[in-house]
């Protein structure tokens, strides 16, 4: 209807102007360079800003050269080898693969033409068959048909190439520097991202930079918090610099949903499933590892869903998310997947397995990395109906020794988690009872550091109680447990060590406490127990070290929870699962609330990470022990902004006064001004205060209808 109604226009126009639209070729209409007629393209950004080579050319075209020059007859032979070769990088396209023949030999010319899908997939053909030794006398040498116009341009006589200046790039850890030691967050609401500073002494956030559209799902922090990822149809991004948010770097993959970060920011991991042509098959993946400084993919994994939907907490379309996991540390060395009855273990130097063979686990079912180690925990649960117990082992890699085995009978479930130092390891045990009609919980606790890893058993009071929740104290030595059975269960904390005794001990049961989730402040010794969704979104603020309550709070159906990466305070979200109310409010570390927010249509809040501090431990403890010294200036800040605020306060108070008065004025000049009309109505009567008036109530009897019935006697009635 849009369409009809803007050729009208075109036509009344022509018509108003004397022109013959049957005798004009509009395709033939040019505009002069860099003219628009005022009407910006939908592609502008594409074209102009992105230049997206992989939406034009012959960029996803490849020539193998050094082929054997074969007769006809062994033509076919020849193009089944090379296709079986180029197929295992990508998908070549029908008729995609070319060979020339000599007319007068009828010999092929020793080349070939190879056109995938994407270019993405032909880069990845050059880079990994450069090089290929089909034979002793032929070695593949690949190009870019592209690269052919840059070949032909070279010129006769060598020049030294431009020697550009150095040009230093922006320092990306300037949000560190921040002189009042803010920490930043970003938020996504609508179309709209935003990332704001957390200026708590102000009780508001300070914007840094807004923009709209600038995500097509979700954003995403680096773990040590230099970049910013957005995801897009084309692939993802990364974002960062000093004062603004600038892109620094694009990975190219279309349809990317999935992304992950490895540790110590080297290497982006991006994920796509495709709909198969045939609907029998299964969605097909695609998985690129990216360095992220350089854009360059360092290795790629295709397959079935089915392939990659072992293992793992959850994805899209049956595959488990992430699909490889990380060892520790910020070395990004190694890397690893469960497959079906095996562990791959990957190293970053040539992103090839560890000694080239796959870890054979009969039946694996989980496995993670110690946070600080290259040591593997996997769980393989019982095999031959409980003849051969589970079991959870650590692995040392890249030898691939077994550290520690701990074999565990008649188990139902088994869930693992590492203390973020790597000092203990939690593996808590759901067991059958010996009906096999019910079953109970104890956790297996490691001790990593200690010689030959002691493993200590850890039961509930009540052995039936329901594991709710479970989490370590970061860099400490203490772990919570929620138990029990809801509305209101248990929350238990533990310490792997009182005093001398290294033995773990129960520093304190809360009893009857309506929480589901647990958050441990990312410095230790607050915790905030809450509950969330179905539990209303009720707060307690709690003190380890002092095993007190220090405040309850509620925020109505919050969603999500995260603490600062200080430990300072505390950001909770109701996110868009929830219509109303919509937003976010900021808590300080002892449940204060500073400030809220609302946003409809809120899809996101993300505290922007911290790298580790490079202070040492003694220096840390120095700080520690003469925090009262450091603190003088800060608390000398501290009153400013209070006096400021209060001056701000008053001010405020004073505008609502002014504006109050303002009102009223108005009032009673409109009052004035009316006067004569209400006397007028009163018949005359000046006066408006109604003292001066007597007040009657006067009755009238008003006879409304009147009606006459003869009533007849019977015999016996007077």
């Amino acid at each position: 209807m849009a369409d009809v109604m803007v050729m009208k226009e075109i036509e009344d126009t022509a018509r108003r102007l004397g022109v013959n639209l049957s005798t004009l070729d509009l395709d033939a209409i040019r505009l002069p360079p860099g003219e628009n007629a005022g009407i910006v393209s939908d592609d502008e950004e594409i074209y102009q800003e992105d230049n997206l080579e992989f939406e034009s050319g012959f960029g996803n075209i490849i020539v193998v050269d050094n082929l054997p020059v074969v007769p006809r007859e062994k033509f076919e032979k020849l193009e089944g080898v090379v296709r079986k070769i180029y197929s295992q990088i990508g998908v070549i396209k029908e008729d995609g693969l070319w060979m020339p023949v000599d007319p007068e030999t009828e010999k092929t010319l020793g080349y070939c033409f190879i056109e995938y899908n994407t270019p993405q997939e032909a880069e990845l053909a050059k880079e990994k068959t450069h090089g290929y030794k089909l034979d002793r006398a032929h070695i593949f040498s690949v190009s870019m048909f592209d690269d052919f116009d840059r070949f032909m341009k070279v010129p006769n006589e060598w020049a030294p190439p431009e020697t550009k200046p150095y040009a230093p790039g922006e320092n990306l850890q300037q949000w560190l520097t921040d002189a009042k030691a803010r920490d930043q967050f970003v938020i996504r609401a609508g179309s709209d991202t935003e990332v704001l500073w957390n200026d708590a002494r102000h009780l508001k956030p300070d914007p840094v930079y807004k923009r709209a559209f600038w995500t097509e799902s979700f954003v995403q922090w680096s773990p040590l918090g230099t970049y910013l990822a957005t995801v897009h149809r084309q692939g993802a991004a990364v974002w960062g610099g000093a004062a603004s948010f600038n892109r620094l770097m694009r990975y190219a993959h279309p349809q990317v949903k999935l992304i992950d970060f490895s540790p110590g920011e080297k290497y982006l991991v991006t994920y796509s499933s495709h709909e198969p042509s045939n609907p029998r098959d299964a969605n097909r993946v695609v998985i690129n590892i990216f360095d992220v400084r350089t854009g360059k993919v360092m290795r790629d994994f295709k397959g079935s869903a089915d392939d990659f939907a072992v293992g793992g907490a959850g994805g899209v379309t049956g595959v488990s998310w992430p699909v490889f996991k990380w060892s520790g540390g910020r070395d990004d060395k190694y890397f690893a997947r469960m497959g079906k009855n095996v562990l791959s273990v990957y190293e970053t130097e040539s992103f090839s397995l560890v000694d080239k063979k796959s870890l054979k686990v009969e039946n694996i079912m989980d496995f993670c990395w110690s946070p600080t180690d290259p040591i593997i925990a996997l769980f393989v649960p019982e095999m031959g109906g409980g003849n051969q117990p589970a079991r959870v082992s650590l692995i040392q890699i890249p030898s691939k020794e077994e550290l520690r085995q701990k074999n565990l009978f008649s188990v139902s479930d088994c869930k693992m988690y590492w203390q973020s130092n790597g000092d203990y390891l939690a593996v808590n045990v759901e067991r059958y009872t010996k009906t096999k009609k019910s079953t109970y919980t104890g956790f297996e606790l490691f001790r990593i550091k200690e010689r030959d890893i002691p493993i200590e058993v850890l039961e509930l009071e009540n052995k039936n109680d329901k594991i709710i929740a479970f989490a370590w104290e970061p860099k400490g030595h203490r772990f919570a447990v929620i138990h029990g059975d809801n509305p209101k269960p248990d929350v238990s904390i533990y310490s792997m060590r009182t005093g001398q005794n290294s033995r773990v001990s129960k520093l304190t049961t809360l009893k009857g406490k309506q929480a589901n989730a647990l958050f441990w402040s990312p410095a230790g010794r607050y915790i905030v127990l809450a509950g969330l969704k179905g539990f209303n979104g009720q707060l307690e603020f709690y003190n380890v070290d002092e095993l007190e309550t220090m405040a309850t709070a509620e925020h109505f159906m919050a969603t999500d929870i995260e603490w600062d990466p200080t430990g300072r305070y505390v950001a909770t979200a109701v996110t868009s699962v929830h219509e109303m109310e919509n937003g976010f409010n900021i808590w300080s570390f002892n449940g204060k609330h500073l400030y809220r927010i609302l946003k409809d249509h809120f899809f996101q809040f993300l505290w922007r990470p911290r790298p580790p501090s490079f202070l040492s431990a003694e220096k840390e403890e120095e700080i520690a022990k003469n925090l009262k010294k450091y603190s003088k200036k800060y608390e000398a800040e501290d009153q400013d902004v209070s006096l400021l605020l209060s001056e701000q306060e008053r001010e405020k108070r004073r505008m609502l006064k002014e504006e109050w008065d303002k009102w009223v004025n108005e009032w009673k000049r409109i009052h004035e001004e009316e006067s004569l009309q209400r006397q007028k109505l009163r018949d005359g009567e000046v006066s408006d205060e109604e003292e001066e008036y007597e007040a009657k109530d006067i009755e009238v009897e008003e006879v409304i209808n009147v009606t006459k019935e003869v009533l007849r006697l019977e015999y016996g009635q007077e």
